[in-house]
């Protein structure tokens, strides 16, 4: 397999690098603009792999993309390149609908010129495969699970623009035949993190004796899945799925903002212990606009019809993941210092 991976500079997209290249020994071409986000450092285990390249691209720019299939020729797409932090949606939401919906437009362009011109044999084997969120579906009701027939109701500027994203490429797939797979997944955590989302934010300041900010009353519900086990989710998908069809990825791990806050603490004072426990850290801090209350996926289809499960416990996990940011500041310190302190995002002027 050769493959196209956009956005393989981010924390998803690196993993999806890194499982493809070492475990699979596939081609791979990662596309990445390089935004705040991206680290390059996420993938030094692979950089000098004979099988994987990476090249700055921006996903909207279609020329280069369309110059960069006809070089590599791929069989397949891995869509990761997206603004993906509510937070910064609200703040400023321009680069979420110019990146998420303009450059998957952009994208498909370039893929259904490529497939096109494809000899008969490479056309049915390309697919390409885009990869979103569960926030398009809104917020859960109390027991509701989200599965593939959800109506889509997002709440935040993100959210919109990875439903606008996931519906152009469904409307690629029935007016132009593209072979397509969707992929929503629940919220990921794990290695090489950027500090800007809830437990990697949440674990720098607790080892820095920082205040851990919870928003609200911190009883908000999301449903959590390890990297790693997301990445052998999408490779199913990819080489499985049925074209046409979304499939719902998730771990059956709902817990509220605070047990992981309070999780990630006691871990720490575990692994790194202090005079007292680092829960005493905690701030209940003004809630951020249009926040979705809970999050559930409904992960049967892809467990039936592709025996995909995960590995890790969201305990085993989070083991795993705060032990990960005490062994790596040398990934994380430079991030903190340069590029994002933990400042508060996302709040509304009056």
């Amino acid at each position: 397999m050769r493959i196209i991976v956009t956005g393989g500079a981010g924390f998803i997209g690196s993993a999806v690098c890194r499982h493809l290249v070492q475990d699979r020994h596939w081609d791979v071409l990662n596309l990445d603009k390089l935004t705040y986000a991206a680290n390059l450092k996420s993938l030094t285990a692979v950089e000098n792999h004979p099988n994987y390249r990476f090249v700055r691209a921006d996903v909207c720019d279609r020329a280069r993309l369309e110059t960069l299939f006809a070089e590599f020729a791929p069989t397949a797409v891995m869509h990761l390149a997206a603004e993906s932090h509510v937070d910064r949606s609200i703040s400023s939401s321009t680069d979420f609908i110019h990146t998420n919906v303009n450059g998957t437009y952009a994208l498909l362009e370039a893929a259904r010129t490529y497939w096109t011109n494809l000899k008969v044999d490479a056309k049915r084997q390309f697919r390409f495969h885009h990869i979103s969120t569960d926030e398009v579906y809104g917020s859960a009701g109390h027991s509701e699970l989200f599965h593939e027939g959800t109506p889509y109701d997002p709440r935040s500027p993100y959210a919109a623009s990875k439903a606008a994203s996931d519906h152009l490429v469904n409307a690629w797939h029935h007016t132009y035949g593209l072979p397509v797979v969707i992929s929503n997944c629940s919220n990921n955590y794990g290695p090489f993190h950027f500090p800007e989302k809830l437990i990697p934010l949440i674990t720098l300041n607790a080892l820095e004796g920082k205040p851990l900010p919870v928003y609200g009353d911190g009883l908000n519900i999301r449903d959590w899945i390890y990297v790693e086990d997301h990445v052998r989710a999408l490779v199913l998908v990819l080489t499985q799925g049925q074209l046409g069809h979304k499939y719902n990825v998730g771990a059956r791990s709902e817990r509220t903002n605070l047990h992981v806050v309070q999780t990630i603490c006691d871990l720490l004072d575990e692994l790194r212990p202090i005079k007292r426990s680092r829960r005493a850290l905690i701030s209940f801090v003004p809630d951020r606009p249009g926040h979705d209350r809970r999050y559930a996926i409904d992960p049967t289809k892809i467990e039936r019809e592709l025996g995909w499960c995960p590995q890790e416990t969201f305990e085993t996990g989070m083991r795993k993941t705060v032990q990960w940011y005490l062994d790596r500041r040398d990934w994380w310190h430079p991030l903190r210092t340069k590029v994002y302190a933990g400042e508060r995002l996302g709040l509304v002027d009056a």
